[in-house]
């Protein structure tokens, strides 16, 4: 039951998540760049975080969580076993994640609010993580079937 409950808390975060991504990736950030006006993403991104970051959170913990469930902590990063490849793949790819969100959260914000030259940049962080986000989401679909 438990394992139950934690994939549902995961794929309602991964729907906040992805979702709230490919919206921006896809609706905000064209508009933002066409208009070269950063202040319509941070609009959104001020909007979005409330709800975007808890999810990440519940993502993380919970994710991290049903890991455990399938592969001890020992084996992580092994690439031993199908499962295994999936959950490895989806930690480092949640690194990379957690990089590039300190990137634009510490490095390009601050500087967004007043060069609009800094949109690309904003650009490049977005579609990464939402690509990112978007294979992680593929690679967890594995996991029912037993792996890579």
């Amino acid at each position: 039951m438990m394992q139950q409950l934690l994939l549902i808390i995961h794929i309602l975060c991964v729907a906040i998540w992805v979702g709230g991504h490919i919206f921006i990736a896809v609706r905000i950030l064209p508009k933002s760049l066409r208009q070269k006006n950063p202040a319509i993403l941070l609009r959104m991104e001020k909007a979005y975080e409330p709800i975007g970051m808890p999810a990440l959170l519940l993502l993380v913990i919970t994710g991290v969580w049903m890991a455990t469930l399938y592969v001890p902590i020992s084996q992580w990063f092994s690439f031993s076993s199908p499962i295994e490849k999936v959950i490895s793949i989806k930690l480092l790819l949640l690194f990379c994640t957690l990089l590039l969100a300190l990137s634009a959260q510490f490095r390009v914000i601050p500087k967004l609010k007043n060069n609009a030259a800094k949109l690309h940049e904003m650009a490049f962080h977005i579609i990464t993580v939402t690509f990112i986000a978007i294979v992680m989401l593929i690679l967890g679909t594995f996991i029912r079937f037993g792996g890579l």
